[in-house]
């Protein structure tokens, strides 16, 4: 385990400084913090292996941290003034977050340093010394004490499982496990560059619309709310014989309703989304909701096609190796999250072991297209490493050309979405206002 040494600040104003045993960075600072101290500098000093007997200091006692401290760092006569550079430390301490793009680069040079022969220890080492990222510093430093104690990298990165993607932790994995961390690496980077491509697209076409669609149901309701009365009130005043339009009237009701009674809509709303949250949780619900994501439209075909080529990847990644088919199926399977595909993929494995096809439950899910089992059998005749290479090159003409037909499909799809509350609005607030602009309820009004 890490050893640091910390200096941090207490409510009244003492500089405090000791030596202390943390998992990480990240939970000392934590654990500072939970118990009033604000931390100023940390460093690590030194990584103790498992194999070695240590006395662990504990830091949940506040009392005990300033009775331990080394008295000539705390401040008799009044609080040091923090440095400028110890101001910024504690700063980005507090608010620096760790974003996609952190990782990216990390991943990008990472490959890069390995491609040039660096070792792990080496490259590591080298992209912490140019990391701007206070925190995810922090992190990368653990995963560096860590290689230096002889354990792998995705063991730590497991640890920091809310910073890193599931899906992008056992790529390294596999790499790691399958002596091709070079390999894994580039495809985390393409991984990385996809899902953001991917992200940024879904986004320029989403965004707009639902800000268009927000705005509408704001003006809807704010109209129904104020408009609708006014004019009522008008008509009513005059005594006309002019009527609002049906559907203006229901959806007032409806609305006016709701406001009245809001608590009833809100408890089966939540009920609802409760219901599905607690089926999801289950076994079978999450097996449900898994198969939901692969039939689901417009992204259904996408999802399942990326699962199924970063398992292909992974298993090519290994069979190069020397690996054999279910060792390769084994370790590979660790790059999916999807429970249909898991489940696909176990299956495979069990016929292996009772000498059947390992391609069938592929085949049998009706998921995966004929073109791909097919490959794969003629692959299993022939030669199986040079078959899944162009099968994943197959696999990736083939995500393109979905992604093209989804980045043509979603904007019509939520443009109808948006045209429909836009109709509704026309006719519930606007037809009224046009009303009153007319003025043909004043000849009424007038017995004209």
């Amino acid at each position: 385990m890490p050893t640091y040494v910390y200096r941090a600040m207490t409510r009244s104003g003492l500089i405090v400084k000791n030596k202390i045993d943390s998992p990480s960075r990240q939970i000392l600072l934590k654990n500072l913090k939970n118990n009033g101290l604000l931390p100023i500098d940390v460093q690590q000093i030194r990584y103790i292996g498992k194999q070695q007997k240590r006395t662990k200091k504990n830091i949940s006692n506040i009392e005990e941290i300033i009775k331990n401290v080394n008295t000539t760092n705390i401040g008799h006569s009044k609080p040091k003034q923090l440095s400028t550079k110890e101001k910024i430390n504690l700063y980005f301490a507090k608010t620096e977050k760790i974003t996609t793009r952190d990782i990216m680069i990390f991943t990008q040079n990472f490959y890069l340093l390995k491609k040039a022969n660096f070792n792990n220890i080496h490259a590591l080492d080298t992209i912490i010394q140019s990391t701007e990222n206070v925190s995810f510093k922090g992190i990368l430093e653990d995963i560096l004490a860590g290689v230096e104690a002889g354990e792998n990298m995705y063991t730590t990165m497991e640890y920091y499982s809310n910073v890193f993607p599931y899906i992008y932790i056992n790529m390294i994995k596999v790499g790691e496990l399958s002596g091709s961390l070079t390999n894994s690496l580039e495809q985390a980077v393409k991984y990385l560059d996809e899902s953001e491509y991917l992200n940024k697209k879904l986004k320029t076409i989403l965004i707009p619309n639902i800000i268009q669609f927000v705005l509408l149901l704001v003006m809807l309701f704010v109209g129904t709310l104020v408009a609708v009365p006014t004019i009522q009130g008008i008509f009513e005043e005059l005594e006309t014989d002019e009527e609002l339009p049906a559907i203006t009237l229901w959806f007032a009701d409806a609305v006016n309703t709701m406001i009245a009674y809001w608590y009833i809509p809100v408890i089966i709303i939540a009920m609802i989304i409760g219901a599905i949250l607690i089926y999801i949780n289950t076994p079978k619900g999450k097996y449900n909701f898994h198969y939901f994501k692969y039939k689901m439209p417009i992204f259904g075909e996408l999802i399942f096609a990326l699962d199924f080529s970063r398992f292909l990847k992974a298993m090519l990644l290994n069979l190069r190796n020397g690996m054999r088919i279910q060792e390769s199926i084994e370790v590979s399977k660790n790059v999916v999250k999807n429970y249909v595909m898991l489940s696909m993929i176990e299956t495979s494995i069990n016929n292996i072991l009772t000498g059947s096809s390992w391609i069938e439950p592929f085949e049998e899910s009706g998921l995966a297209k004929p073109m791909i089992t097919e490959m794969l059998k003629i692959g299993m005749q022939t030669d199986l490493p040079e078959m899944m290479e162009k099968l994943v090159e197959y696999m990736q003409v083939d995500i393109d050309n979905i992604m093209g037909k989804i980045i043509k499909i979603l904007p019509q799809v939520v443009y109808a979405i948006v045209g429909v509350v836009l109709i509704f609005f026309v006719l519930v607030v606007l037809v009224p206002c046009i009303q009153v602009y007319m003025g043909n309820f004043l000849f009424s009004a007038y017995g004209v």
